[in-house]
C-alpha cells in the first residue's frame, strides 16, 4: 500500500515509500512461533488428564494466555512497524510514526547538506541499515532499519544532486542558456 497521494504538495511526485524493514518483526515472530508450541504442548499434555469442565477450563487459560503473550510481546511492534514511513518525494523527505500520537517530520531536499549509511553484516546480510540525514539546521536525523539502505541513499544522493544543479531563476542548469524573461 502507498502512502496517500493527497497528502502531498500538488505536482509533488512520490519517488520512495517504505515501512522499517522486516528485521523488526522478528522477535515478534519468534514469540509467536515458541508461544504457539508451548500452548500446543501443554494443551496436548493436558488433554488426556482432565475431562468435562476442567478439560475446558484449562484449555480456555491456555488460549487467554497465549493470547496475551502474543499480543504483549507482538502486537506493539507489529503497529509501530506498520505506522512508520519513511517517504522519498522530489522536494522533501517525510517520516511519519505512530498509532495513537502521530510525530514526523520533513526535510526539504534542499536543506540537505550529507546523506550517510551505515551497515554492519547482519544489516549487509538482510539489506537494510541505517540512514543518516544531515541538513542545515542542525544534528544528523538517523533513521534505523530502512530497507535497502544503499539505494535510498542513491536515490537521496541524486535527488539532492540534481536540486543544486538546477537553478530555479533559469529553470536549467546554471551557465547554459539566458534568464528567462530578463
Amino acid at each position: 500500500m502507498g502512502y496517500p497521494e493527497e497528502l502531498l504538495a500538488p505536482d509533488e511526485q512520490l519517488l520512495l515509500h517504505r515501512h522499517p524493514h522486516w528485521k523488526m518483526l522478528f522477535w515478534p515472530a519468534v514469540t509467536f512461533v515458541v508461544a504457539t508450541a508451548i500452548a500446543g504442548f501443554a494443551g496436548g499434555a493436558a488433554w488426556p488428564h482432565l475431562e468435562g469442565a476442567s478439560r475446558n477450563a484449562v484449555l480456555i487459560v491456555i488460549v487467554v494466555l497465549w493470547a496475551a503473550i502474543v499480543l504483549w510481546r507482538g502486537l506493539g511492534r507489529v503497529l509501530h512497524w506498520k505506522s512508520t514511513h519513511f517517504i522519498v518525494t522530489d522536494r522533501r523527505v517525510m517520516v511519519r510514526e505512530g498509532v495513537f500520537t502521530h510525530t514526523g517530520i520533513d526535510i526539504p531536499l534542499n536543506r540537505i547538506t550529507s546523506v550517510q549509511f551505515r551497515n554492519g553484516l547482519s544489516d549487509r546480510l538482510l539489506g537494510t541499515g541505517t540512514l543518516i540525514i544531515e541538513s542545515a539546521s542542525g544534528e544528523p536525523l538517523e533513521y534505523d532499519d530502512i530497507p535497502d539502505v544503499m539505494q535510498v541513499h542513491n536515490l537521496l544522493y541524486h535527488e539532492v544532486f540534481e536540486q543544486d544543479r538546477v537553478d530555479p531563476r533559469y529553470d536549467r542548469p546554471p551557465g547554459t542558456g539566458h534568464q528567462h524573461g530578463a
